[in-house]
């Protein structure tokens, strides 16, 4: 909000960039996969792409007639993609400094747009309540994902570039399939809109970042929540894993930004990592109670925090646990099946009704003269 850009080292003691050039708030920003470049959007409605040294110099785009909300290059680094509230998405070529074309079906303001990992498609997120997948050398909308009950704020593609996943404003998280357009899973966990979200390299893992201050771990292939993360302050704002998945950084309205140790994947992480597995099954995860919380002690002495995420060794659960989670879950089967005869009783009981009220306007229709 300070209208600066800063670039951390990720070694101690190294020196942080500090960058200044945007005349309004900036709202995202993106190296480009060499790591030679960066991005950033703006409040004042430009794009600048930056050389991350020490000079801090910028080339200025008069992207957009609002608010950019998001900056995301290509696989290739040859181009990035735009997204504002003015209610279109726009593509660029990066090295040429040229408007390529524009996206523009949106009704409202369009708050993040990403490439598919290998560029040909391109997904956008609005406030229009709709995920929108884009061919992108057609430019033509390939479909409208409509399940969202308020504003999308986040998407991104799985690495493996068959899914997508959204972040809304109605606190939930959908995973869609790409080919079939079918919603694979759908997350209600946090108790306050979903600013952000990230996928782990190895496709198994999703992690989003909340205005209930929380940062949560979900399990894609079991389609479960992993861990809570207690960080923050206040809400948080944007989360994002290292290319290797070995960190992930999280920011705040707090001001801070944490970096995290993500050791949760230590146990398979070797035989995950080669190829990246869309999550398979529908899986409502409203109902799935376990869960890890890790509370981080508050500190703002310094800007970076490293934060341990989870005990090294498994944890077993005890038999008589299973056993109970088990009976919890049979009594919630008889439960859906009494709900379900009530709603049958309940449909009868209206039509019942419904007949009634006509047998009686019918009698009134004779008795009148």
């Amino acid at each position: 909000m300070d209208s600066c850009l800063m670039v951390w080292h990720m070694k101690p003691q190294s020196r942080a960039y500090r960058f200044t050039g945007h005349k309004d708030a900036v709202t995202c920003v993106n190296f480009s996969p060499s790591g030679h470049l960066l991005a950033s959007g703006s409040r004042d409605k430009t794009v600048r792409i930056w050389v991350p040294n020490v000079k801090g110099e910028s080339t200025v785009f008069r992207a957009h007639t609002a608010t950019v909300r998001s900056v995301h290059f290509c696989s290739d680094g040859q181009s990035f993609v735009t997204a504002s509230d003015d209610k279109t998405v726009k593509v660029w070529a990066t090295h040429r400094q040229k408007f390529l074309f524009s996206l523009s079906q949106h009704i409202n303001w369009v708050r993040c747009a990403k490439f598919s990992p290998d560029g040909r498609l391109i997904v956008s997120a609005s406030d229009d309540k709709t995920v929108k997948l884009w061919d992108k050398s057609s430019r033509e909308c390939v479909h409208s994902y409509c399940e969202h009950g308020g504003f999308v704020t986040y998407v991104d593609f799985h690495p493996s570039g068959t899914c997508i996943a959204a972040a809304g404003m109605d606190n939930t998280v959908k995973v869609w399939d790409v080919r079939t357009h079918r919603l694979l899973q759908h997350y209600q966990l946090h108790s306050a809109a979903v600013n952000g979200l990230s996928f782990h390299p190895s496709g198994n893992y999703l992690i989003t970042a909340s205005s209930d201050s929380t940062l949560k771990i979900l399990d894609l292939m079991e389609g479960r929540l992993l861990y809570t993360l207690h960080g923050h302050q206040g809400p948080a704002t944007t989360v994002a894993f290292s290319r290797t998945g070995e960190y992930f950084a999280s920011g705040g309205s707090d001001e801070q930004v944490m970096v995290w140790k993500s050791n949760f994947d230590i146990v398979d992480h070797g035989e995950v990592t080669k190829v990246p597995r869309p999550p398979a099954t529908l899986a409502s995860s409203m109902g799935n109670l376990p869960e890890v919380d890790f509370p981080v002690p508050p500190g703002r002495g310094r800007s970076v925090e490293s934060v341990q995420s989870q005990p090294q060794e498994p944890v077993s659960v005890p038999q008589t646990l299973t056993s109970t989670l088990e009976h919890i879950v049979g009594q919630l089967d008889v439960l859906t099946q009494t709900v379900s005869i009530l709603e049958q009783r309940l449909t009868l009981t209206e039509d019942k009704l419904k007949q009634c009220l006509e047998n009686q306007q019918l009698i009134m229709q004779r008795a009148t003269p």
